[in-house]
This record gives structure tokens, sequence and C-alpha cells, in this order.
């Protein structure tokens, strides 16, 4: 498992490459230090053919995390298998999940955009 972050514009986009289980949890979570204080992530899961309970976890926990530290997370271009277990957990109910990453970085767009008129405006 590995994953590899790219700076945009509006987001940080990890994408997430291989399977997301106990045993790669680990380096997982040693990727999540570079998002520290990060405010826009996007998890594009294109890449992670598995994920167990652990990687739920962690994946969960990295959200959270996101929150903690005022940005927000997104999930997007989960496969079927993986996007099944992120609706048995609920994942959606907590996290926005797109089927892409256009649609992923679209969302931020807009949301960078209100950011910036409420600044402005006040």
């Amino acid at each position: 498992m590995r994953m590899e972050c790219d700076q945009t514009q509006d987001s940080v986009v990890c994408h997430v490459v291989g399977d997301l289980e106990h045993l790669a949890v680990a380096q997982f979570q040693d990727g999540l230090t570079q998002l520290s204080q990060k405010e826009h992530v996007v998890f594009e899961l294109s890449g992670v053919p598995h994920v167990d309970s652990v990687g739920l976890g962690a994946l969960i926990h990295a959200v959270r995390r996101t929150r903690e530290t005022g940005g927000e997370a997104v999930v997007c271009a989960a496969r079927p298998a993986v996007k099944g277990w992120l609706e048995i957990v609920a994942v959606p109910r907590s996290v926005n999940m797109f089927d892409n990453l256009t649609a992923a970085q679209a969302y931020f767009k807009s949301v960078s955009r209100d950011a910036i008129a409420e600044r402005r405006a006040a």
C-alpha cells in the first residue's frame, strides 16, 4: 500500500494504492503526517481493491483528524467492493463521497468560492 499526495489549487489529493487493511494501516498513517493542517483533502481510492475493518477505521480517523484541524475531507472513486463496505459502515452519512476525482474537486472549488465570497462581504 502506498499513498501519493498532490497539492492542487483547491485541495490536496491523496491517491491511495493497494489494499487498505490491517497490514498496511501503518503505511497509511505514515502518509497522513504530510497532511497536517491541510484545509481540503480528497482521498482518491480508485487504486484500492480491498479494505478491511482496520483500514476503514484508519480512513475514518484520517477524516476526523482533518476536521479537528479545521479542514474537510472527502472520499472519491471507490471501487464497487470498497464502496460497498463504506456504505455498510455508513461512511456516506458523515463523509461526502463522490464517484470520481473531478466531482470531488468541483465540490471543493465551490466551497472555496463561497468562502472567498463570505470573506469579501465581511
